[in-house]
């Protein structure tokens, strides 16, 4: 069966269930299809890393699992409920932190324990908000606001934002891509760590072939856009957990890589001739800037402005208004 070909002929059991998703944005050049006719079938529990080139729609289908954007067809369920806006089951975390810079990080972590659990005491919220900066490694940096940290900390405030709320999907969104080297397998480390001990489902966009191979259950492969779709998907063989020397040593992961690069940059590789030059319109990039930029506004908002209310019991999934200024970009 073709990756694309629709696996939904009778109501699904799977945990979540993107079922052929089209993404049309109308531009002043017209119609812009960002992603057309997208399946897959994740399951409880299970790490998916999606790589990709810049504009096959990866932070597009990302935004439609959290509900900040809808599909213009075909329709994308979690536990067979149809998402139709965000809502605290998912939570999404930006490779550019999104918080709020007046804030600590206790507040920006409050301020989503808040959200979900208004009947809590003071106290209560506080316990909450103190395990989950100890389970980043903040503990000594609570106090600290965003620009008196490093972009690793300022990660791990975002993360421990995003647990706060319990989600049972959490989405990251190259939320590795800006840091150091180091920094990065730390913090993958640290993920892997959170997501066994929280028995998370993890959706998550990377560029970094050796970071989806050490992270991933599966690797979903994306054709260029417009018109993307999921080209390929690698199952990752390794055992958990993983020990990042083993992976590196096992002849099988090399196979995989070499595998991913042809995929990346021989069979679906950006054709020069096809890029725009910088005077012409690209409907593609400015959707690019406009979702990711509205989705992070809109994020804070709902966490930390008072738009939470849809969040306030947990697994609501009703209207959400600070998000629908998206539809129509």
């Amino acid at each position: 069966m073709n990756a694309n070909e629709s696996i939904f002929t009778q109501e699904t059991t799977a945990f979540l269930a993107i079922d052929n998703v089209t993404k049309v944005y109308p531009t002043p050049q017209g119609p812009y299809t960002v992603l057309d006719g997208v399946n897959l079938e994740v399951k409880e529990g299970e790490f998916i890393c999606i790589i990709g080139h810049s504009g096959c729609g990866k932070s597009t289908l990302l935004n439609m699992v959290s509900g900040f954007n809808q599909p213009t067809q075909g329709t994308v369920k979690l536990k067979n409920k149809v998402i139709t806006a965000p809502g605290p089951d998912r939570m999404m975390v930006f490779q550019n932190y999104c918080l709020l810079p007046w804030k600590s990080a206790y507040d920006n972590v409050f301020l989503a324990v808040e959200s979900v659990y208004p009947d809590k005491s003071k106290a209560e919220k506080g316990e909450l908000v103190k395990h989950y900066l100890e389970m980043v490694g903040l503990t000594e940096a609570a106090q600290k606001k965003p620009g008196q940290i490093s972009g690793g900390m300022k990660q791990r405030v975002a993360i421990a934002r995003a647990l706060a709320i319990s989600p049972e999907v959490l989405i990251l969104d190259e939320p590795f891509g800006a840091l150091d080297a180091i920094t990065k397998e730390e913090l993958q480390e640290e993920l892997l760590k959170i997501w066994r001990e929280n028995n998370l489902t993890v959706l998550m966009i990377t560029h970094d072939i050796d970071e989806a191979l050490f992270l991933a259950d599966r690797l979903v492969m994306m054709t260029n856009g417009p018109s993307a779709k999921i080209g390929e998907i690698l199952d990752i063989p390794f055992d958990r957990p993983r020990n990042r020397s083993q992976i590196t040593d096992d002849p099988k992961y090399y196979q995989l890589r070499n595998y991913a690069l042809d995929f990346l940059f021989h069979r679906y590789a950006h054709d020069e001739d096809d890029e725009m030059k910088e005077d012409q319109p690209n409907p593609g990039l400015l959707i690019k800037k406009i979702v990711a930029g509205v989705t992070c506004v809109a994020a804070i908002a709902l966490v930390g402005i008072g738009l939470v209310q849809t969040f306030s019991s947990k697994g609501d999934s009703g209207p959400a208004p600070a998000v629908e200024s998206m539809e129509g970009y």
